[in-house]
């Protein structure tokens, strides 16, 4: 077993503020940004940034659906982790200033990956796959905030 890593990065053409407080917005905007791969989505406690609890499935391919119900905290200015209850998955959304009223988002997503020839294909295949669920999310961000 080891750790598997998915990174996604995108610059969107809106203040870092204003793109937090969108992805920090569990109960209006978050919902709104899921692509298909996303059911059953739920706030079960909270809704905008530390202290929520959200729960959504995750069907990252035809056969591997995540049962997720996930903790989210603000460790730091500018940044989202959403630990997952049910796992070892946690995802850290970090947003910057990048230049004049442009944000940097990079959304990583690690978890404990299986061992042997399936933890091999996990790690080879899995965060291509992820990049781009999240990808999309960034995606359907920059069209909520950008002006």
């Amino acid at each position: 077993m080891g750790q598997v890593e998915a990174t996604t990065e995108r610059i969107i053409a809106a203040d870092p503020e204003e793109v937090f407080d969108a992805l920090a917005d569990y109960t209006g905007t978050r919902a709104k940004l899921l692509p298909e791969h996303f059911s059953e989505y739920e706030v079960r406690e909270g809704g905008d940034g530390k202290g929520t609890l959200v729960h959504w499935k995750l069907q990252a391919t035809s056969k591997r659906v995540r049962d997720c119900l996930l903790e989210v905290d603000e460790p730091t200015d500018g940044q989202l982790v959403e630990k997952d209850r049910n796992s070892s998955m946690v995802t850290t959304w970090t947003v910057t200033p990048s230049g004049d009223g442009r944000s940097r988002v990079v959304a990583t997503t690690t978890w404990t990956g299986a061992g042997g020839i399936g933890g091999f294909f996990e790690r080879t295949f899995a965060p291509k796959g992820l990049g781009r669920i999240y990808d999309a999310i960034l995606a359907r961000l920059a069209d909520e905030v950008e002006k």
